[in-house]
């Protein structure tokens, strides 16, 4: 009996980290999206050293038409953590904020 809990519990929590692969891969589109729907800015000092964008750093350089996007990926962040420590309420609930986040993303 206590087999078949555990095996369901993984299941379950695999499941929750699935949803995130999901959701950060609809995030980084809609990031890469919206980079590129406005045109080209200066190179940041991180680029001139030779660092390579991350998604935050993409959505960083929006502005405030990136912050619906940079509360994304807090969003994601801190259900990657409730993840991490089993709880798939807080996880599904971060999850849930995040989508409706990307939501509101400027198309």
């Amino acid at each position: 009996m206590i087999v078949l809990l555990n095996a369901a519990t993984r299941v379950h929590a695999a499941s929750c980290e699935d949803s995130i692969v999901r959701v950060q891969a609809q995030l980084d589109a809609a990031i890469e999206k919206n980079a590129d729907a406005n045109g080209w800015s200066p190179e940041s000092l991180g680029a001139l050293r030779g660092h390579q964008p991350t998604p935050r750093s993409l959505a960083q350089a929006e502005g405030a038409r990136g912050t619906p996007l940079r509360l994304a990926l807090d969003a994601l962040d801190r259900a990657r953590r409730a993840d991490r420590s089993g709880d798939d309420t807080r996880c599904r609930r971060e999850l849930s904020e995040a989508t409706l986040l990307l939501q509101q993303e400027p198309r």
